[in-house]
This record gives C-alpha cells, sequence and structure tokens, in this order.
C-alpha cells in the first residue's frame, strides 16, 4: 500500500529533523541525495521543497524599499534563514575574505546582520575601519555575501564613542552630553544628519544609537563619564533622541535606542561584570522609550545586561521575559526589533554557556542576538547559534512561530516588508 501523505504534525517535525540534520551535517539526511549541510539559501529552499511541495505557500511579490536591495526579498526562505536571521556578528578584517568565519557566516548561515568596530575593546587589536573608501568597499563586499540584504551596524553615538572617527579620516562629531547640554533639537537634527550621511556613504544601515539612559549617576563608568547621555532630565533625554533619530531618518538610516530598561544609575559596567541597578533605577527611565514609542519614532531598542529585582528577581534585563515581553512590549506596547547587548559581555558571561544566553534570550522575546566578537573572539558562533535554536525546536521549547516572530520584525527594520 502506498503510505498516506503527512498530516500536519507529522509533516512540521519531519522538516524540523531534516533542517537539523542539515545544519549540522550529520549523516542520513531524510531525502536522498543530500549528503552536506545547506550552503545557500537556495538550495535549502530546494530542498524543503521536496518535502514540503503540497504544503508551501505561493510566493508573495518582493515589498518596495529605497535604500534596500528589494530584489532580494523572499518571504518563504526557508526555515534556517529566518534564524540566521536572528544573529549579529562581529569579525576581524579590514576585507570579509580575512576572516573566513563571517563568509561562511553569512553564505552559508545565512546570518541577517554584523556589527564593525575599529579596534578590540581596550584598543588591543585594529578591527573593520581604516578609511573611508575602505569602510565602504567592506559593506558593499558583505552585502554581497548576504542571502537577505544585511543589516550593517555600527556604535556612533557622537564624541568618544564613534567608531567612524577623525583617526580613519571621518568627520568629528559631537557627544550626546555636548548636544544635551546644548540642548537645541535643531542644532541636534543637523549634527545627528551629518552623522547619517558619513554611515550612509560608507554603507552602514543601522546606528546602534542614541543612548537614551538618564544620567542619574554622574560617575557612571560606562554612562555618564564617556558623555553618553544627554542630560539627567527624561524630558530632555526624549527630545534629544527625537532629534537625532529624525537626522539619520533624514539620510534613510535607522536607529537604536539603548540600553534597556535603562543604565544610567547603574554604578557598575556590564562588559565587566554583574551590574545590580535595585536600588538605584528610577522608573522616570521608561519616559524616553514611552515617548517615542507613542511617537512612532523607534527603529530597534536594545537591552540592558543589567540586573533589576525589582522588574524581575532571577534575570538580567537581556534574558527577562517580565522586562522584555512583559515591560516593553505590553505595558509600554513596542512591536518592534529588540537587540540584545553583546552576549559576550561579563555580566552575562560570567553566568551563563553562550547556548544558554541564546536560550533564554530567544524566551524573553529578544529578536537579533549580538556577538560582537570583541570582548573574545569565537569564530564559529553562527553554527553554535543554529544548532542551539534546531535543539531548541526540536525538543518544544520554542516553535517555529517564534522564529516567524523575529523573522517578520526583522523584514520590516531592514524596509522588506
Amino acid at each position: 500500500m502506498v503510505k498516506q501523505a503527512f498530516t500536519a504534525a507529522e509533516f512540521v517535525q519531519a522538516r524540523r529533523r531534516f533542517l537539523r540534520h542539515c545544519v549540522l551535517g550529520a549523516g542520513g539526511l531524510l531525502l536522498a541525495g543530500c549528503t552536506a549541510p545547506f550552503t545557500s539559501a537556495a538550495s535549502g529552499q530546494e530542498l524543503a521543497a521536496l518535502v514540503a511541495a503540497a504544503s508551501r505557500r505561493g510566493r508573495k511579490p518582493p515589498m518596495p524599499s529605497e535604500t534596500i536591495r528589494p530584489a532580494l526579498v523572499k518571504p518563504d526562505v526557508a526555515l534556517e534563514v529566518k534564524i540566521g536571521q536572528m544573529l549579529m556578528l562581529g569579525f576581524r578584517g579590514t576585507t570579509a575574505q580575512q576572516d573566513p568565519a563571517i563568509v561562511r557566516a553569512l553564505t552559508e548561515q545565512h546570518v541577517g546582520g554584523v556589527v564593525l568596530f575599529d579596534v578590540d575593546v581596550g584598543g588591543r587589536r585594529p578591527r573593520n575601519i581604516a578609511s573611508p573608501q575602505q569602510v565602504a568597499a567592506l559593506t558593499a563586499e558583505l552585502q554581497a555575501l548576504a542571502t537577505l540584504p544585511l543589516i550593517i551596524s555600527v556604535d556612533q553615538e557622537g564624541g568618544n564613542v564613534a567608531r567612524l572617527n577623525e583617526k580613519y579620516g571621518f568627520p568629528a562629531t559631537l557627544s550626546a552630553a555636548a548636544l544635551g547640554e546644548r540642548n537645541d533639537p535643531e542644532f541636534t537634527r543637523a549634527e545627528a544628519g551629518k552623522m547619517a550621511q558619513t554611515l550612509a556613504e560608507a554603507g552602514v544601515t543601522l546606528n546602534l544609537a542614541p543612548v537614551v539612559d538618564v544620567r542619574l549617576n554622574p560617575d557612571s563608568p560606562i554612562i555618564a563619564r564617556p558623555g553618553r547621555s544627554f542630560s539627567a532630565d527624561p524630558a530632555v533625554v526624549a527630545a534629544q533622541a527625537e532629534a537625532f533619530i529624525d537626522g539619520h531618518h533624514a539620510h534613510g538610516v535607522r536607529c537604536t535606542l539603548k540600553h534597556f530598561p535603562g543604565h544610567g544609575s547603574a554604578l557598575g559596567d556590564t562588559h565587566l561584570g554583574f551590574t545590580d541597578v535595585t536600588e538605584t533605577w528610577r522608573e522616570d527611565e521608561l519616559l524616553p522609550y514611552r515617548a517615542l514609542i507613542a511617537k512612532g519614532k523607534v527603529d530597534a531598542i536594545m537591552t540592558a545586561h543589567v540586573f533589576n529585582a525589582r522588574l524581575d528577581p532571577e534575570l538580567p534585563a537581556t534574558l527577562s521575559p517580565a522586562i522584555v515581553t512583559g515591560l516593553l512590549r505590553q505595558t509600554l506596547g513596542y512591536e518592534g526589533v529588540v537587540i540584545s547587548d553583546d552576549m559576550q559581555m561579563r555580566a552575562v558571561a560570567d553566568h551563563y554557556s553562550l547556548e544558554k544566553a541564546f536560550e533564554l534570550a530567544i524566551l524573553a522575546g529578544v529578536d537579533i542576538i549580538a556577538v560582537a566578537n570583541n570582548m573574545t573572539y569565537a569564530g564559529a558562533v553562527a553554527d553554535r547559534f543554529a544548532t542551539t535554536v534546531m535543539r531548541l525546536l526540536d525538543e518544544g521549547v520554542i516553535d517555529e512561530a517564534r522564529i516567524e516572530q523575529s523573522y517578520r520584525r526583522i523584514l520590516k527594520l531592514k524596509g522588506l516588508a
């Protein structure tokens, strides 16, 4: 007798097992002739189509975009592509070819975002930035390697935190503290526009700025002292951040508010270890987020690794469903992309394995997991991420709807949905 077609449940489980074996490179694959891991989005789709031909929907036409290549949009891409889009990686080299791990991550693991640095933490080693011409060539090379249009991000806050700076031939910038002290939104909008023009010409699509942390602790080693906060007044922070965002949007560059739910009162630095803001954090630190979300100004929000027992007695913010899903999404009404701060920072890395951090962040509601490869270099991160997510799917810890949720948000951030 001919075996009946899969039920819906059997189809999902069979497809999941198939994808997991292909991603892991295991033998005994489900389809004859499939003897190696996926090497491109196209091959993944073709193989999955052999199993899912009766179930897949027809393709939708690509959505228009003025700034990102719309012809590459594939709404019905394979599951492993959607998983890859949830990872943002740092890498070494002024060309992609200098770091084979990033080439493989883009072409085989379908990683959806990268972050550029001038030097490693502490200035020990040069990274990705040498000149305006070199950065423009690098970003074009990265886009050509990507499965879908790539988020290319950088910390270009201004002042002391500007990866594209005068040392490499880029224009000087003003710090958030300098802009906030002047407190002239029109001036801030103009300065941010100049910054965004530099980013756009370099091929950067997402600025990991502005910082909307309120300067509650004037001695904060990571926020106040480097001049990264606009003000101790949350209303000034909100107004300055809005002007900063408007200046970027005028040049087609998107922005990221950080660090949710607030790092400005912290006594410590999450790069260096556990940072508890339970006794210092104030609800006023949410005001900039409330104001900018209400105005529809927010492209993306980056979480902090701070611990706040008043909001979650067990987990730091990045890994907390109560903070990411409960406070940010349900209470504040935010529907866009949430990006983690670097998962290699010691506030997380000292207490969780990378795989456990991936799991908890996804369960919390984070859409893009950032691994900067800056404090510690781990070239095979994309493999570890894909393996972890496939295991979570196999074990029923998450389902494909959770991946789809983040994927759709990411497409929208990229201007593709």
